[in-house]
């Protein structure tokens, strides 16, 4: 990426319809509500033929004290400082607010460049706070409709000299958007008897997309914070801080990871506001595109129903879990309550046995490493892949111990198996009638799979699939 643009305003004006515009994706949750955006998101934006890093910030409040809207402002603050340019963002249906011209006052005194940016122009309603925007002493304003995408050239000609001096400066780095690559589903593959399916292996140079997920104000973001080594997220006593999923690239050990904070997640039937609920959406996609999800508990009051919940929606979805039990510290009999809380994993969460779970201290740091030790290492598990001849063996020495059940009075025959595909291990399973065989079997098998290959702690997938007559007539 060239260079970076941050997009401040005061609440309300559009700044998330701008980011989302320039990233070319809905990642920032766009409402009429002020104050939707708290912490700040990046992303990688493009327009025409530049290439940049783009910041949302939150709303700028005239807040100087340790309340959540002066918190909101020093992360504003920040990204201004990381930032080649920034973009004061006004909107021109509403005017010149004296809010706007605090903060043009303030822009004017600081060393980042700032182009102003008149929002919602389209049409004339915008006209005279267009002509307003002049007072504010920051050069021509751009008329600009984020929602319509009118007056994107003008930006981009005023980002223009931004790219050449960063080309200029430094080489670009060229980052492409790394998009989930296992998209596909078991039900997806198509397989015959005696066939491998080709297995993608974990490149290494990926980063792994790590969910942090979670009950409101159980401190996931105080985890992030804590493990990029920086008040990155906005954090606090007040319960529902994080709206958007905020993704963030860091290294560990050598290793790439993109740590996604989420909105914490309540039962659906609590939730009225519709903030809430873009949220909550935000929060399920961010775990259907993760590969491993960190579930955090508060240890004061673990895996009640609405985690088992998460925890269930992370296994259906197919991703490795670890749980995370935070305020471990403040935990008078720690044996006892680590033992109730594998007596609950085990009786509430029995389709997937050996789940990792770490006690930590996000507020002090404690036992982080050992977190993301088994994040790794469920990972790995999640990646692994079976030859082909060890499964057949396998499947021929369980076969012969626990043979399948009759069906019509005949026994039903297993006859083939491979791996179909890893991230999880989903393995294909040729049976003489697959239709017949119980649930109880396939679930016995999965528990055999379990033990007998060390895959502790993911989602295993058994399909019973069925071979092809090779007299019958081909179309």
């Amino acid at each position: 990426m060239g260079f970076t643009l941050a997009v401040i305003g005061r609440p309300n004006v559009g700044k998330s319809t701008l980011f989302n515009r320039l990233v070319g994706k809905r990642l920032a949750i766009v409402d009429d509500q002020p104050g939707v955006t708290r912490d700040r998101r990046e992303g990688d934006a493009r327009l025409s033929d530049l290439r940049f890093r783009v910041i949302d910030t939150a709303g700028l409040e005239e807040a100087f004290d340790e309340s959540m809207e002066g918190r909101m402002r020093r992360q504003t603050e920040m990204a201004l400082e990381e930032a080649d340019v920034a973009v004061l963002l006004i909107d021109a249906r509403a005017g010149v607010m004296p809010l706007d011209a605090h903060f043009a006052k303030f822009l004017r005194k600081h060393s980042t460049p700032v182009i102003l940016v008149a929002n919602k122009c389209e049409g004339a309603a915008g006209q005279p706070g267009l002509m307003e925007a002049y007072s504010l002493g920051l050069g021509d304003p751009i008329p600009l409709s984020a929602e319509h995408g009118e007056g994107m050239l003008d930006l981009y000609q005023a980002l223009l000299p931004y790219e050449e001096k960063a080309e200029a400066d430094q080489q670009a780095a060229a980052f492409e958007d790394r998009k989930s690559d296992d998209k596909q589903t078991g039900d997806e593959i198509e397989l015959e008897e005696g066939e491998e399916a080709v297995l993608e292996d974990d490149d290494p140079e990926k980063p792994i997309q790590l969910a942090i997920v979670g009950r409101p104000n159980v401190g996931k973001s105080t985890l992030v914070n804590r493990l990029v080594g920086e008040d990155r997220l906005l954090t606090g006593p007040e319960a529902g801080l994080t709206r958007d999923s905020i993704a963030l690239e860091w290294e560990w050990r050598g290793r790439q990871i993109k740590l996604v904070d989420t909105a914490g997640l309540r039962r659906r039937g609590r939730i009225t506001d519709k903030v809430e609920k873009l949220s909550s959406a935000d929060t399920r996609r961010a775990i259907r595109f993760a590969q491993v999800v960190a579930l955090v508990l508060d240890a004061n009051d673990m895996l009640e129903k609405q985690d088992l919940t998460i925890a269930r929606q992370v296994i259906d979805e197919g991703r490795a879990l670890v749980i995370v039990a935070n305020k471990w510290d403040i935990i008078n009999d720690k044996g006892e309550a680590l033992q109730k809380l594998s007596d609950r994993i085990q009786t509430s969460l029995p389709q997937v046995k050996g789940i990792p779970v770490v006690t930590i201290s996000a507020l002090k740091g404690r036992n982080l490493s050992r977190m993301l030790e088994a994040v790794l290492t469920v990972y790995g598990t999640w990646n692994r892949r079976i030859p082909t001849s060890r499964l057949n063996e396998w499947l021929a020495e369980l076969t012969e111990a626990h043979p399948p059940p009759l069906a019509h009075g005949r026994r039903i025959k297993l006859r083939y198996m491979t791996q179909a595909k890893t991230r999880p291990p989903t393995f294909a399973v040729f049976a003489s009638v697959p239709e017949d065989l119980p649930d109880s079997y396939t679930r016995y098998m999965v528990n055999r799979l379990r033990e007998d290959f060390d895959m502790p702690g993911i989602p295993l997938r058994v399909m019973m699939r069925k071979r092809k007559n090779p007299f019958a007539p081909k179309s």
